[in-house]
């Protein structure tokens, strides 16, 4: 009698098991940037490969219209993380923004004047006698004076040519500017998706100019509200991030298997491969990423305030800017 009892007690809780309902996951939108490009390859192939949902997440991607409409979206709370360049945020927060990056991806920067490679532009000097073609008050148009006086150049060895990011684009694409200020793996393979051709980069980074770059943000109050789910967030956005370095052409074919619209699998591997090693620097190379050092940060809010627009008064507490406590550690 006893044993029928104890049957009969195990199998109701077994039974109990079987028909409670699974934890439903917890919704998450993270809105990008921009339009879906390579570098957002990794936010898409750790969910295709079920990395976000292992966090108990169910990942909604929005694409976005700038990092400054982004930065207000997630301060307003229409989205819980964004994808945006994080001195961008900077002007935002310091005006009074509720917003904190939670991991800086783009450790190095992809700032760069960049034009076809058969031109034979390869550096500062070969820029002289040319046409740099730039969109006004952009976070490259606002660095580019220090390029200038880290490379010897004056505004008068070469002409400018001003429009929106399309016009820029367009200048180069039909011959009316040599080069444009862009990203290594943005606006070069939008250049090589309309025209076939390579463009080469001279790249800002290498010219002491070293600032970082895009990075995961959220509202200040919702990282409070919510630590565990930005834990899990940033354990998967990290994990997703490992995997697509490992497999750059899946991770970009996994932007068209969410968006056949999304561009070309070859170009989008490749400006996927080259925001890889935007991702460390000499300091954080044997770190997982996000891991941004307060020295990057601080050197950053530094060049920020002289070149780029931000309140002074940021020097004053640049960890305000970011955090790395819902990092995962190393390992885990």
């Amino acid at each position: 009698m006893m044993m029928k009892r104890l049957i009969g007690a195990v199998s109701a809780v077994l039974m109990a098991f079987a028909v409670a309902p699974a934890q439903a996951a917890d919704k998450v939108v993270l809105m990008l940037n921009w339009y879906v490009y390579g570098e957002h390859a990794p936010f898409y192939y750790g969910k295709a490969k079920g990395i976000y949902a292992a966090e108990g997440i169910d990942l909604e991607i929005q694409e976005g219209r700038g990092s400054a409409a982004t930065t207000q979206a997630v301060a307003a709370k229409t989205a819980d993380f964004g994808y945006v360049d994080v001195p961008t945020m900077m002007r935002a927060a310091i005006k009074g923004a509720p917003v904190v990056a939670t991991g800086v991806l783009l450790q190095t920067s992809p700032m760069s004047a960049m034009g076809f490679a058969d031109k034979n532009i390869r550096k500062p000097d070969d820029i002289k006698g040319k046409t740099v073609a730039i969109t006004p008050a952009d976070s490259m148009t606002q660095i580019w004076p220090l390029f200038l006086k880290k490379t010897g150049l004056k505004e008068s060895d070469f002409k400018t040519v001003a429009g929106d990011g399309q016009t820029k684009l367009n200048a180069v694409i039909n011959g009316q500017a040599d080069l444009l200020l862009g990203y290594v793996m943005d606006q070069s393979m939008k250049i090589k998706d309309a025209t076939g051709k390579d463009v080469y980069p001279i790249k800002f980074a290498d010219y002491g100019i070293n600032m970082v770059s895009s990075g995961i943000i959220a509202n200040t109050d919702y990282v409070k509200a919510n630590a565990d789910l930005v834990r899990r967030f940033m354990s998967a956005t990290t994990k997703a991030v490992e995997a697509a370095e490992k497999e750059p052409k899946a991770a970009a074919q996994s932007i068209l298997d969410a968006n056949p619209k999304g561009g070309k699998i070859d170009t989008l591997t490749q400006g996927f491969e080259l925001t890889i090693p935007l991702y460390r620097t000499a300091e954080t190379k044997s770190k997982r990423p996000f891991q941004v050092t307060d020295q990057n940060m601080t050197d950053s809010v530094n060049l920020m305030v002289e070149y780029g627009g931000l309140d002074a008064k940021a020097r004053e507490n640049p960890k305000a800017f970011y955090t790395n406590d819902y990092l995962p550690k190393s390992g885990s």
